[in-house]
């Protein structure tokens, strides 16, 4: 008997490029880009430019080395860094900022997101004996909230705010095309306010690497000089932006998809009373709920012997991502298997 194929809902990271990226990739032309003369970084770069609005976009291994770069473009060490609950930044990234940038973050908000007047209420005054506020980071969408959209409006405000306290803003933008997706604003609209935007392509877009930071030229250029630094200087990486131009010209449109295949696990995760989930949190492509009546652990286990992964990001907590790889059928097979994984032993 033939077995159904395992459902990989851990993360949007884990796709594999598609036949046509595949090509495009093979066929890229390539140079030495720390020379920059790799053609095909080189339009993968103004194209994401383009997209995001800003003047320049850098290409980087990952969204962690963008978001260490931005932190190392706006701050100084002993600098504190104004972040949402549950930041990939603070959270996700090996304890980066503190270890390169030098920088401490202070909470604003609950959630995920957050408002100008919580800004202003992390924000230290300006003494000597205290740590420099010098940026706010916003993620949009926002991870450990489920793949929330940040508000626009609140995005606006915290920019206004930053502009007269003289503070940088930096949007980690990593699923950026999913809050697009979603609202059906522009890229370059839901980041304008922001003077600089990581953008990562091998999330929703499902290219296999690579992420871009982005803002004014004179900034991004001085971010080519730290991604030396932290060792990301690429020689023929055409191979590689060949992937992610090919996921930004041609994924960006079906990331609706996964977004209603996101919806449809929720609404039948909702019917079980071993579950508690919010399905208006769920305004993307990750779906992020709490168990009753088992830990994560045994849920996570049940699930795989059934031939769906997921990932716990807490005790009971569990996050699943829809993505290009997994269709209607699969993710409404792996909504089964979780009603029957969260049921109690």
């Amino acid at each position: 008997m033939t077995r159904e194929p395992v459902v990989d809902l851990r993360s949007d990271t884990v796709t594999r490029p598609t036949a046509a990226m595949r090509r495009a990739m093979a066929d890229a032309a390539v140079g030495d880009d720390v020379f920059g003369e790799d053609p095909t970084v080189r339009a993968l770069e103004g194209r994401a430019a383009e997209v995001l609005g800003k003047a320049a976009a850098l290409f980087v291994a990952s969204g962690t080395m963008a978001n260490q770069i931005a932190l190392l473009c706006h701050t100084r060490p002993g600098d504190e860094v104004v972040v949402g609950e549950g930041a990939h930044v603070a959270w996700y990234e090996s304890g980066a900022g503190a270890a390169w940038a030098g920088v401490q973050f202070a909470v604003a908000g609950r959630g995920g997101t957050f408002d100008a007047s919580d800004v202003e209420a992390a924000t230290k005054p300006n003494a000597y004996y205290l740590p420099r506020t010098s940026l706010v980071a916003v993620e949009n969408t926002h991870n450990r909230a489920g793949g929330r959209v940040f508000p626009a409006d609140a995005i606006a405000r915290i920019a206004a705010f930053c502009r007269t306290r003289g503070l940088g803003l930096h949007m980690d933008g990593a699923r950026i095309w999913n809050a697009a997706a979603a609202t059906g604003s522009s890229e370059a609209a839901l980041v304008a306010d922001a003077d600089t935007v990581s953008a990562c392509f091998s999330k929703g877009l499902g290219a296999p690497v690579g992420s871009v930071i982005a803002g004014p030229r004179e900034v991004v250029e001085r971010a080519r000089r730290f991604r030396k630094m932290l060792g990301g200087g690429m020689r023929q990486a055409g191979v590689i932006a060949a992937g992610a131009l090919h996921a930004l010209d041609h994924h960006r449109a079906r990331l609706r998809d996964d977004h209603a295949n996101a919806a449809a696990i929720a609404a039948t995760l909702a019917t079980s009373e071993h579950v508690e989930i919010d399905r208006t949190s769920v305004e993307t492509n990750i779906v992020i709920f709490d168990l009753r009546s088992v830990d994560g652990e045994t849920f996570v286990a049940r699930a795989a012997e059934q031939g769906v992964l997921a990932h716990a990001i807490g005790p009971r907590r569990i996050r699943l991502v829809t993505h290009l790889d997994v269709d209607r059928a699969m993710c409404e097979r792996a909504a089964e298997v979780a009603l029957r994984a969260a049921l109690p032993s």
